[in-house]
């Protein structure tokens, strides 16, 4: 198989190239001469112009999978699949600590289509088999979690829904698939907020899903009727964003891993949370899953520091939420990824307001380093 950086650049790209175009036009048309009534009618709504088919095809080639399917937003992808997989009165697992909006559909539209779940502590396979019940149908889990950093353990997820019968789905967007495949491992239905790490620009919003050819039958079907369809100019975004992915990730990498190396030597912090480091519970994990650790780090900022000073202070990150874009973002999670979470549950899982997310781009490694650090000593107090 050729390598990931080769298929972000060929896979997918329409043969014969289309009016000899090298890089494959916008199709920027509602809809399309049906000529052959025997035939299935295109239709934007059905994702399937030639945009969205170059497109599905390169992201199932970077995923590893029969096929993909692209959507709106990574929630569109999120809700849809889920839609897809689940059936009134069906039950699902999840750990603990998932992402803010992905709680807030649990929570509050699944039991509209009385669909329940039930949360657990990641790494106890006792406590996901306490959960399951007659009518689970499905785990749903997260590759890198969002903002702790935690990498769970994926391979007895895969196991336990292979031996009771479940469909898997994972969220692979912190990660993506530069640094994990999670199909290899055997989850059934891949997931990513395409606005992240895929489109890397911080100029469009999308979302994708991943998965075998039956399976993604379902969720095309559901995707039509839903309507969270990606308007053909962002395909072409996201299309052309891909084929710089595997750069853009490693160097995302290097820089994240030399921020969290500067951060765990800092007096204004207090914790670090990075799987690249030897500090991190899960180090051992993400060195055997991962093949890099990522662009995101965490910190706790100690109580000494005044946190409006070293926001204050920053030069090159821009406060602001999302992440995965080729400038430095940074925001403090209790305002942004986790604002609707109830205060105590934010607690229990260690989300505070000295909580600092940030999201590495491809400035220079070292002035994103020393940025940070001059940040931070702004923040303290002269005797500190």
């Amino acid at each position: 198989m050729a390598s990931l950086d080769t298929r972000s650049v060929h896979a997918g790209e329409p043969h014969p190239r289309i009016e000899g175009a090298v890089t494959l036009p916008v199709f920027q048309t509602a809809t399309y001469t049906h000529e052959t009534p025997e035939q299935p009618p295109r239709y934007i709504r059905y994702s399937d112009s030639p945009n969205h088919d170059a497109l599905h095809n390169k992201l199932a080639a970077l995923a590893g999978t029969d096929d993909a399917l692209v959507t709106a937003s990574g929630m569109a992808a999120i809700s849809t699949a889920l839609l897809s997989v689940l059936d009134a009165g069906d039950h699902l697992v999840a750990p603990r600590g998932l992402y803010g909006g992905t709680l807030a559909l649990f929570d509050t539209w699944l039991p509209r289509f009385d669909i329940k779940h039930t949360l657990v502590d990641a790494d106890d396979r006792g406590a996901w088999e306490a959960a399951l019940q007659p009518n689970t149908a499905a785990l749903y889990a997260e590759s890198i979690t969002n903002p702790l950093l935690a990498v769970r353990d994926l391979e007895m997820m895969t196991d336990l829904a292979d031996t009771h019968g479940l469909v898997s789905l994972i969220d692979n967007t912190f990660a993506s698939p530069v640094n994990l495949r999670p199909a290899a491992l055997g989850f059934d239905v891949v997931l990513h907020s395409a606005t992240k790490y895929l489109g890397g620009h911080s100029d469009l919003a999308a979302g994708a899903i991943a998965g075998p050819t039956a399976l993604m039958e379902d969720v095309r079907a559901t995707a039509k009727l839903l309507g969270g369809m990606l308007d053909p100019h962002a395909c072409f975004l996201l299309h052309r964003s891909l084929k710089t992915l595997g750069v853009r990730v490693r160097q995302q990498n290097e820089t994240a891993h030399a921020v969290a190396d500067a951060l765990s030597a800092h007096r204004a912090i207090d914790r670090v949370r990075y799987p690249g480091l030897a500090s991190h519970p899960h180090h051992e994990r993400a060195q055997a899953l991962l093949d890099g650790f990522g662009g995101m780090v965490s910190f706790d900022v100690v109580p000494a520091a005044d946190l409006d000073t070293f926001f204050e202070a920053l030069r090159l990150p821009v406060r602001a939420s999302s992440l995965g874009g080729v400038e430095t973002l940074i925001t403090q999670p209790v305002h942004t990824s986790h604002r609707g979470v109830a205060p105590e549950v934010r607690a229990a899982l260690g989300i505070t307001d000295r909580l600092v997310r940030l999201s590495v781009g491809l400035e220079g490694t070292d002035d994103v380093v020393e940025d940070v650090t001059t940040a931070l000593n702004a923040s303290l107090p002269p005797d500190a």
